[in-house]
């Protein structure tokens, strides 16, 4: 039987930290990763292997990572854990006992049991797996049409590429607007605007009842009786845990399949964690479960495991999912952090908006400049900031990070209005009009007026 101090079941983002940041913490302690695949992709850069990158081989994570941090790895299967003796068998017939156990098994591809048609040739996921996706991107070579099943990040990347290789895409979605659950629908319009723009065609408010053909797609069905021609069918549907192989061991799953965790990212068993896709959320706002599925959010319960695996300290914990949200469009980035105005609405939260569109630049006149919009969105009797929403050119992905910042630290328009910020002609939008500062002035100004 093997033997370690501490079992890190998954391979992605959230087990490498998992296993780095442990090893950081308690380097008297021996780590061992076990994970399914022979070489770990990027998993945000896995859109981009189809045409910006080229191929799966320019989106590795180098196993130096673990190497270099003296953490073991071992490629294999996990198929069971018993929690009582702390032993973990793999396929090829392993056992491995520990002391400590972190599962960062992720997630996979949803593919609805009642999609007829999912299982013909042509019709695809996007896994996190090197080998499907070098399968996937040859037989797409010799496809023209190409439906994708879901306007959500992974859809709308997938599909800009895509068309960027000079397909015909057409995206599916059944919500009224692409990207409709991370943003409200003026930011929604906007990127709906400029994908059109970039020749990827749009049907929502419409979702697919069957994929069409004998042997290999030749269409899909959509719930509205419209036939879209496919060469390629591309699902894009969301994804669900890989918690199947816990299932007997008596760890506590929820009813989405998720392992249920503590703001340490314990599970019911004290020496057993769980982090990534694969563990609860809640929501940072509303303790409702979350669905969220970001490699940062994984990324941040993973320093939290790791940091905890010996000793529980009360400034380390995970307080809630935000969910920051960031994609780009050719030069055009869109960012959201936060709850939108409309869930923040729906969850009946008195809020009020401040919206202001600048430059990120100055003057407007330096080459590369582009607008910058931001929308903020406030509790209307507390002025806290509750959530965030920027459009403009590719520098947004930090700044919807810094309005990520403002919501963990619970700032409110005032603490914004008077913070101290640093500006340069090249790097930023002016001081004299910050469009994060210029928002909150909007807001500030709607909350004294009772507007």
């Amino acid at each position: 039987m093997e033997k370690t101090d501490v079992l890190v079941i998954g391979g992605s983002a959230a087990g490498i930290v998992a296993a780095v940041t442990g090893k950081s913490n308690y380097p008297d302690k021996d780590f061992l990763l076990v994970r399914m695949e022979k070489q770990v992709l990027v998993p945000c850069g896995i859109p981009y292997i189809f045409e910006l990158l080229g191929s799966c081989d320019k989106n590795i994570i180098p196993d130096a990572v673990l190497s270099n941090a003296g953490i073991g790895l071992k490629v294999d299967e996990a198929v069971s854990i018993d929690p009582e003796n702390k032993v973990c068998k793999t396929a090829d017939g392993s056992e491995i006992s520990f002391e400590k156990l972190v599962i960062a098994t992720g997630s996979v591809p949803v593919v609805p049991k009642w999609l007829k048609g999912a299982d013909l040739d042509n019709v695809f996921t996007i896994r996190k797996d090197k080998e499907y996706l070098d399968e996937v991107m040859a037989k797409l070579e010799n496809c023209e049409k190409v439906v994708v099943v879901g306007g959500g990040f992974i859809g709308i990347e997938v599909s800009d590429e895509l068309g960027k290789l000079g397909k015909d895409v057409t995206i599916v979605e059944i919500l009224p607007h692409i990207l409709g659950l991370a943003f409200d629908e003026e930011i929604a319009v906007k990127a709906e605007e400029l994908l059109e723009s970039r020749g990827v065609k749009l049907r929502t408010s419409v979702g697919v009842k069957e994929v069409l053909g004998d042997s290999e797609v030749t269409g899909v069905l959509l719930n509205n009786g419209e036939t879209l021609e496919a060469d390629a069918v591309i699902l894009c549907m969301g994804y669900r845990p890989c918690t199947e192989f816990i299932r007997e061991s008596g760890i506590e799953i929820d009813k989405r399949g998720c392992v249920r965790v503590d703001e340490y990212m314990r599970t019911d068993d004290v020496d057993i964690f769980a982090v990534g896709d694969c563990a609860e959320k809640k929501d940072f706002f509303t303790r409702k479960i979350s669905c969220v599925m970001l490699a940062s959010v994984a990324c941040t319960e993973a320093r939290i495991a790791g940091m905890n695996l010996y000793g529980l300290s009360s400034v380390k914990t995970f307080n809630g999912t935000i969910a920051i949200f960031s994609t780009a469009i050719g030069e055009t980035g869109f960012g959201a952090a936060g709850l939108t105005e409309t869930v923040a609405r729906k969850e009946g939260i008195n809020v009020v908006t401040g919206t202001f569109e600048g430059i990120d630049k100055h003057p407007g006149t330096l080459p590369d400049t582009h607008k910058q919009n931001v929308k903020l969105i406030v509790a209307k009797t507390s002025g806290r900031i509750l959530g965030g929403e920027v459009v403009g050119g590719l520098s947004i992905g930090e700044l919807t990070n810094i309005i990520g910042f403002i919501i963990q630290n619970r700032m409110t328009v005032d603490a914004v209005l008077t913070a101290q910020i640093g500006t340069h002609p090249l790097l930023t939008a002016p001081p004299t009009a910050y469009p994060l500062i210029k928002a909150a002035e909007v807001a500030a100004k709607k909350i004294r007026s009772g507007n």
